[in-house]
């Protein structure tokens, strides 16, 4: 008998058990690692207009009232990104670490790694779903896993990388609405999930780029849908709600109903659009057409527009030049037509995609952008529905400078890593290569492989 145990092939089947035992509660150890609250969460949202850096530390959370309190804020002007997308490595990557630093210096503490916020890589949203037989049993934590790896098997993603696997309702025996099923009994569970996704190629260089920043990538998180979580009240969401980002260089709408997210949507067009507008129409500098934006810009008409003159500071470096003088109805004439086209064409989008929009749902503007004059006026006009301008909410200790529209993602961030809503896949597996143990098909999209790691760590 010791002789038979001693034989080579008895210990390489040995070896190769203990192994697998070793991977399997690697696994496990890796997922409640994900699932515990983190020690330090730093969010930047990376815009065409800011980089901005938001630090929680643990003791930030007050559970009692649902309430938040950073201990570092840093924001600095965006670099080497336009229209939502990265186009100079080394400039971005100087940005974050810039924005990181300065909220580091103020919180005192070093950051490892970020979570990131964007409205870039063509965001786009999936609804599909599953459903599993249960029988006589109360439904447990593998029911929901197997019904989850049911639906993710009907969606295919080519190019693209998951960011956001989120259940929208659970149904039981065709019972819709249940926000938590398990311990309930029945002998079908079906599931309904929203998949969010970006561009695998602008994936992969929002995590270089964070690398060339000496950081890690804890996550990639839509900024639409983080927004909503710092700007709209849990009456809106579950009552159903638009929560439009105006960024500087995408407008972005998430859709909420029945208290969960049900559709994305983005269109490359931004605040800097109007201020490019501006600057042509005016013939005067970039920075001069975001000076007069701020300070005279309006997307309606006010009293005495057409005898009102501006002053815009002329292009180049010519000594003799005089400033370019012109009445404010031009700006307006300028700014308008470029806020309203934009807002009518997310609205087209919304209605192309068959977004669950509920009838009543109003609409809550956030970003830089919408806090230019008359934007939520025209948002009123092109919707037809009630819309307010929606502020970080539940941080109420943040500074002026940093607690309107323009800082909604990275708020929304720390509220989504305090309070939720918890996610079929977190978000940090997500973003890792290392979704599955043993080796898949390297064809595969990341959802497949999302399925993959839940079967063998769940």
């Amino acid at each position: 008998m010791l002789k038979t145990m001693d034989r080579p092939e008895a210990k390489a089947a040995a070896k190769k058990a203990d192994k697998k035992e070793t991977a399997r509660k690697d696994g496990r150890d890796g997922l409640k690692a994900a699932l515990a609250p983190p020690r330090l969460v730093a969010a930047v949202d990376l815009g065409a207009a800011k980089v901005a850096c938001f630090i929680m530390k643990p003791d930030g959370v007050r559970r009692g009232d649902r309430t938040l309190t950073t201990c570092g804020v840093g924001y600095v002007q965006s670099r080497g990104i336009r229209g939502g997308a990265i186009v100079n490595l080394d400039e971005a990557s100087a940005a974050i670490a810039q924005a990181v630093e300065r909220a580091e210096n103020v919180a005192g503490v070093n950051v490892q790694g970020v979570t990131i916020a964007t409205a870039g890589g063509q965001l786009t949203s999936s609804r599909v779903q599953g459903r599993v037989s249960i029988g006589a049993r109360p439904i447990s934590d593998n029911d929901l896993v197997r019904a989850i790896q049911n639906a993710l098997a009907q969606i295919k993603l080519p190019g693209r990388r998951a960011i956001h696997i989120l259940p929208i309702a659970w149904a039981v025996d065709g019972q819709g609405g249940v926000r938590d099923p398990r311990a309930m009994f029945g002998k079908w569970l079906g599931v309904e999930l929203l998949v969010v996704s970006v561009a695998e190629t602008v994936f992969n260089t929002l995590g270089a780029c964070v690398e060339r920043a000496h950081l890690q990538l804890e996550g990639v998180v839509a900024a639409p849908f983080v927004s909503a979580m710092a700007a709209l009240e849990e009456d809106e969401m579950d009552l159903g709600s638009i929560c439009i980002d105006m960024g500087g260089g995408s407008t972005s709408a998430s859709v909420f109903r029945g208290g969960s997210l049900v559709h994305v949507e983005t269109v490359p067009v931004g605040g800097q659009h109007v201020t490019q507008d501006i600057a042509r129409g005016l013939s005067t500098s970039i920075a001069g057409a975001e000076r007069i934006k701020t300070l005279h810009g309006s997307a309606i008409a006010s009293a005495n527009e057409d005898r009102e003159m501006i002053e815009a500071p002329p292009r180049g470096d010519d000594p003799g030049a005089g400033p370019v003088v012109a009445p404010r109805s031009l700006l307006k004439g300028i700014i308008a037509p470029r806020v309203e086209e934009t807002l009518e064409l997310l609205r087209d989008r919304l209605k192309a995609a068959g977004a669950p929009v509920e009838p009543g749902a109003g609409i809550v503007l956030t970003g830089g952008a919408s806090q230019l004059a008359g934007v939520r006026e025209v948002a009123v006009r092109v919707f037809d529905r009630p819309v307010r301008l929606g502020r970080p909410r539940r941080v109420p200790h943040l500074a002026d400078a940093a607690s309107g529209p323009a800082f909604t993602a990275c708020a929304g961030i720390l509220h989504r890593a305090a309070f939720g809503p918890r996610e079929a896949v977190s978000t940090k597996q997500l973003s890792s290569a290392k979704l599955q143990r043993a080796p898949l098909d390297p064809r595969a999209n990341p959802v497949a492989k999302a399925a993959a790691w839940l079967r063998d760590n769940l």
